[in-house]
């Protein structure tokens, strides 16, 4: 009886292993600000082999992955990488945007403090954010029992990508030249990132966001994460969310070529392999599962591209502003009726429009007559009416996707390709984003680790679909409001 009780409990241990669920010890998500899918293959010959090469080499890359919304900007990529979802249900509607008629930047929040910092730029939490991410669902799946953490120098980027959920996120301060968080993930910082904050700090006022240092730093506090806070170490699988905000403002600075671009490409490729090897050591390789993208594009300098003969230009916001102002007080009286351009989209001012009894309606009809006939502009309509406008397909559904109602405004414009949604002057060098246009949302897409096979894939993909491929590995519920699709590693059979 002894010998049958003993073989049962074997049975049972055998039986209870067989059924656990596999998934990896750590989940790693690293976005690169303003990456253009391009860069992948532009600057390829001069990548080291442990760092990009090391992905492509390694991994399964979606060639043909868009973004499926726009405006094409920060706050909003990294949202809708994680959340797999779009600004119509996420409510990021931008880096910056309205909220009961008031501005807010996408994390904003007044009601908690800065941790390590008295400036304004500890007052940030994700509380914007209406739906959850891959961090929150893991945190549901496994019962709250593992660790979640975003880093990055922008906050936005930290933040957003972590979730509600999240153990912390810590972005940089420049007012005081080191990492800071808020009072929503906790009232001290750990010991750990004191200690890294005295190693690791720059000189007050001092503008990482355009150093290459900018990467090294990001890179070194992820990998001070990973140490201090042991993840991949425990029962559970962790998640490390990590965005390399530099290679955006050295983009709009400089632009998409030269050498400035060059060097800070040269900086992420050395920083990705001394990260991964560090992933290798502490975490074990094949143990974790690693995607790399980007929140959005970035359009060729236009000076640049008439120097080649090629369509480009500007669009003089600022100036159509005041001209948009005076003819909307001409025909419905009403004074300064336009209060903000944010992204490529027009938000009326509400109040001054209802002090004078003006028609809201017949306000936005003057606009967007008006606008459409800017010569920089393809297009612009009230965002009510997008269904019923005469736009192509695959410029509607991205229109309609970017669009959260009371955050987004009131009337969208899109200018002709290669056309910035400002003046550019001559001596202009840098470059921005924003547009639909494959320059501004075509992105890199690459897996890498925990049962990711060698290939490639030039299917269609999106944005959207990164969240429910990575929850579907791990077996997990995608986010509330995800919209995207699992991707499957599709490899060709050897014959």
């Amino acid at each position: 009886m002894k010998r049958l009780s003993l073989l049962i409990a074997v049975l049972a241990v055998a039986l209870g292993a067989m059924a656990q669920i596999e998934r990896p010890k750590l989940v790693v998500g690293i976005v690169v600000d303003q990456m253009r899918w391009d860069y992948l293959y532009y600057y390829y010959e001069d990548y080291g082999n442990d760092g990009v090469k090391r992905l492509l080499n390694e991994g399964y890359s979606c060639e043909n992955t868009m973004i499926n919304y726009v405006p094409t900007v920060t706050a909003i990529g990294h949202t809708s990488l994680y959340t797999g979802s779009v600004p119509y249900f996420h409510g990021i509607a931008g880096n910056g945007f309205m909220i009961d008629g008031k501005p807010v930047s996408s994390t904003e929040d007044n009601s908690v403090d800065g941790v390590g910092t008295d400036s304004k730029a500890g007052k940030n939490s994700p509380r914007n954010l209406r739906s959850t991410t891959i961090g929150d669902e893991l945190k549901q799946a496994l019962d709250f029992e593992c660790k979640v953490f975003g880093v990055a120098i922008k906050d936005r980027a930290a933040i957003l990508p972590a979730g509600h959920s999240a153990d912390a996120a810590y972005w940089w301060d420049s007012e005081v030249g080191h990492f800071v968080t808020s009072t929503y993930y906790m009232n001290r910082l750990p010991n750990w990132v004191e200690n890294f904050n005295r190693k690791y700090n720059t000189e007050p006022k001092f503008n990482l966001n355009t150093s290459n240092q900018g990467v090294t730093y990001t890179f070194r506090m992820a990998e001070a994460i990973l140490e201090n806070e042991k993840l991949g170490r425990g029962k559970y699988t962790d998640m490390l969310c990590v965005s390399v905000s530099s290679t955006d403002a050295i983009g709009h600075t400089y632009g998409t070529r030269g050498r400035e671009n060059y060097e800070v490409y040269m900086q992420l490729d050395k920083e990705l392999a001394h990260f991964f090897k560090e992933l290798d050591k502490q975490v074990g390789r094949g143990n974790y599962l690693l995607f790399l993208s980007a929140d959005h594009g970035g359009a060729h300098n236009p000076n640049f591209m008439k120097e080649h003969d090629q369509p480009a230009g500007g669009w003089d916001a600022r100036s159509a502003r005041n001209n948009l102002n005076e003819e909307i007080l001409s025909e419905c009286g009403v004074p300064d009726a336009i209060k903000a351009i944010y992204d490529y989209r027009i938000y009326l001012d509400y109040e001054k429009i209802d002090s004078v009894g003006a028609d809201i309606e017949q306000v936005k009809k003057v606009a967007v007559d008006f606008l459409n006939k800017e010569n920089e502009l393809v297009l612009a309509v009230d965002y009510e009416k997008i269904q019923e406008a005469s736009i192509p397909d695959i410029l509607k559904q991205r229109l309609i996707n970017g669009y959260h109602r009371g955050r987004s405004g009131d009337i969208v414009v899109m200018t002709h390709p290669g056309h910035l949604p400002f003046k550019v002057k001559s001596d202009y060098k840098g470059t921005t984003h924003g547009a639909w246009n494959p320059y501004d949302s075509h992105i890199p897409l690459v897996f890498m680790g925990w049962h990711v096979p060698h290939g490639s894939t030039n299917e269609p993909t999106r944005i959207v679909d990164l969240a429910p491929t990575i929850c579907a590995m791990l077996h997990i519920q995608m986010p509330n409001a995800c919209v995207g699709h699992a991707i499957t590693f599709d490899v060709p059979k050897r014959q």
